[in-house]
């Protein structure tokens, strides 16, 4: 046969990269769990059958898994760090977001949004470069990071970005991830 067929560890390794119990990999091969269980420990030497369905199994758990390249907004609105803070609140109002990616050659250097804007004291905010008023602690992740990993990020920050090589490729915020789940 021309295909190498995997090996207990290897199945193993692909059920826990992808998340899933001995028991839901079961279900979804439609064999029993303890036969998972013995597949794994190398205790039984599985028909090419079972061992089929058990790989189509992982084949469409893995198709199932939705990343960050799937779901990212692109054509990012952004700001560079040397514009005004007017700039980006009129950037803001003109296209209705609550913040922005502040970014220089393609590559994030931070986030601003209408919160920071409004912590600013001084008399002349408006005028200070976005830089001043910006968050530099941005959350990056590549296109393949998983619905998960970027579920994670969201529940600390407003928004992910994705990047290639460290350019930005697309954002992630919470309402992209609502969107794709409804």
């Amino acid at each position: 046969m021309g295909t190498d067929l995997p090996t207990p560890a290897d199945l193993k390794e692909r059920r826990t990269e992808l998340g899933l119990t001995q028991s839901e990999l079961a279900d979804r091969a439609d064999v029993s769990q303890p036969l998972i269980a013995r597949i794994e420990g190398d205790d039984v030497d599985p028909r090419l059958s079972t061992l089929r369905s058990i790989v189509t199994a992982l084949d469409d758990a893995e198709s199932a898994v939705i990343h960050a390249g799937d779901i990212m907004h692109e054509g990012v609105v952004s700001i560079a760090p040397d514009d005004s803070v007017r700039t980006a609140i009129d950037v803001m109002v003109k296209e209705g977001y609550s913040q922005l990616p502040v970014v220089r050659d393609d590559r994030p250097q931070g986030i601003i949004s209408n919160s920071d804007i409004r912590q600013l004291e001084s008399e002349n905010a408006a005028e200070l470069p976005v830089a001043d008023a910006m968050r530099e602690a941005i959350t990056t992740v590549e296109p393949e990071a998983t619905l998960d990993e970027v579920n994670a990020h969201l529940n600390h920050q407003d928004a992910v970005m994705v990047v290639t090589d460290g350019r930005l490729r697309g954002i992630i915020t919470e309402a992209d991830v609502a969107a794709h789940i409804s």
